[in-house]
């Protein structure tokens, strides 16, 4: 069995152990090492998850994953909330957090020119998530003569915002804004 094919197979023995204990599937990794596998699942509800809901789920999942006998080889499971800086992979966490400030990295460089090789890195408030694209206003960058050279260059752009295709999104992560 894929890796992939059997995420999906946990995840649908998951779910209805997380929603009955008022939890969402935020994600979920399954890593087959030697001698022990990791199966890492990210939890999290409105106004935040604490260690109890961690633990309790824990708990059930543990016995309802032995029982459906998916995983063969012995392993570790780790419930936790996916953290300030969660990733965002799916459409609904880029709607979800719209508002909120992100860091991401494409594929493919954004603003190729003839002088210039583009940029793969941004950082900015995630203002609209529509149709697959995300509009980043890059002026929620406060840069200061602290920060090194490449930070200073956005300095120029600071009121600049440029829209990415959800597909050509290599990674994104939530910034935490204390």
């Amino acid at each position: 069995m894929q890796a992939d094919e059997r995420e999906l197979q946990i995840e649908e023995v998951v779910q209805p152990v997380l929603r009955d204990h008022g939890l969402t599937l935020v994600d979920l990794e399954w890593r087959a090492h030697r001698p022990r596998g990791v199966l890492r699942v990210y939890v999290d509800k409105p106004g935040g998850v604490g260690i109890e809901d961690c633990q309790r789920a824990s708990r059930e999942l543990g016995d309802v994953l032995e029982a459906s006998a998916l995983i063969e080889e012995g392993y570790d499971l780790e419930v936790s909330s996916p953290g300030l800086d969660r990733k965002l992979t799916k459409p609904s966490d880029f709607q979800r957090f719209t508002g909120s400030r992100v860091k991401l990295m494409t594929h493919d460089p954004i603003g190729v020119t003839e002088t210039s090789k583009g940029n793969r890195h941004f950082e900015g408030k995630l203002e609209k998530f529509d149709g697959g694209r995300l509009t980043l206003n890059l002026s929620s960058i406060k840069t200061t003569k602290s920060k090194p050279k490449q930070k200073q260059k956005h300095k120029d752009d600071a009121d600049s915002k440029v829209i990415i295709e959800l597909a050509n999104v290599e990674r994104a992560n939530l910034v935490p804004e204390i």
